[in-house]
């Protein structure tokens, strides 16, 4: 775990004694930018004849893409959600929900999509790698609006672009000397560019609070969490990105550090189904602004897509 918390805090927060290990990865993160952008500028984009809105970001590890997925979405009627499915213990397009009725379980789904199609109640979700075939398997479930969850890399298909963006950046270098998924320059490419309190608030609450809180998530870099942690949080313990847990191991976290309950996040408490210990849960809310939607629903009533 120390090795993986140096080396994302040497992408988000760089210190001193990162400096040597970025100057050495320097040469590959040019390569790979160059590499990125060259993809970006000959690949064709496909149209497919109806809208689709893109949520990404810029950078490795979460900017808050699901949270946001989920606010935007339960806006409209017949959508249909395009994931990868990350950490997913499948392969292949799999339909993780029809508009809200489950239809796999979260090791089929992965985390995130899973969150998605248990918060949607009106949307379909797919996970698929192939993000064509999706397409085109949301086209034959009637949908009139496709989201594409981390879209912002899929440069071969025509989209509307929004970005999330974190709220500073301190390492400006591409994968893997820093964070960035492509040059930053790049951003430029999205047709809305949002970030915290420019574009969207969020409302956090945590639900079943207790007096002795253990942390437990499996988050990409979880230390922004701690501004909405309360003082009843005694221990903090992190998984890699989309880990599964056992709950044996949870159980014994709890006796040894004479804990009340596990405190997760939402998209952790979806692979807790059915584990008997007490969970606590850091609820997250994302509000939109009313700009920001009426553009959307600008580009989707527009019809240039068809």
């Amino acid at each position: 775990m120390f090795i993986r918390l140096f080396f994302e805090e040497m992408l988000f927060s760089p210190k001193w004694y990162h400096w040597p290990i970025i100057i050495l990865l320097f040469p590959l993160s040019l390569l790979y930018g160059v590499s990125m952008w060259i993809r970006r500028k000959c690949i064709k984009k496909n149209e497919y004849a109806l809208p689709i809105v893109s949520v990404g970001n810029l950078i490795v590890g979460g900017t808050g893409k699901t949270p946001f997925v989920i606010a935007l979405v339960s806006l409209f009627d017949n959508v249909v959600v395009i994931s990868r499915g990350y950490g997913r213990k499948s392969k292949g397009l799999v339909e993780v929900s029809h508009q809200g009725k489950i239809l796999t379980d979260v090791n089929k789904s992965g985390d995130e999509a899973m969150l998605m199609a248990l918060s949607l109640p009106k949307a379909s979700v797919i996970v698929s790698e192939d993000r064509t075939l999706a397409i085109t398997r949301a086209k034959e479930l009637g949908a009139t609006l496709i989201v594409l969850d981390d879209g912002f890399n899929r440069v071969d298909i025509k989209k509307y672009e929004i970005l999330l963006e974190p709220p500073k950046i301190e390492n400006y270098l591409t994968f893997p000397a820093g964070p960035l998924r492509e040059f930053y320059f790049t951003r430029n490419n999205a047709e809305n560019r949002v970030k915290e309190n420019e574009g969207f608030s969020r409302e956090v609450k945590i639900e079943n609070p207790t007096t002795r809180m253990i942390l437990l998530t499996a988050i990409s870099n979880p230390k922004r969490l701690d501004e909405y942690l309360p003082p009843s949080v005694i221990k903090k313990i992190y998984y890699e990105d989309h880990a599964y847990f056992d709950e044996e191991v949870l159980k014994q976290y709890l006796k040894t550090y004479n804990a009340t309950s596990i405190l997760c996040t939402s998209k952790d408490r979806v692979k807790m189904k059915g584990f008997d210990i007490p969970i606590s849960e850091m609820k997250l809310k994302f509000i939109i602004d009313d700009a920001i939607i009426a553009q959307i629903k600008a580009y989707i009533e527009q019809g240039t897509h068809r």
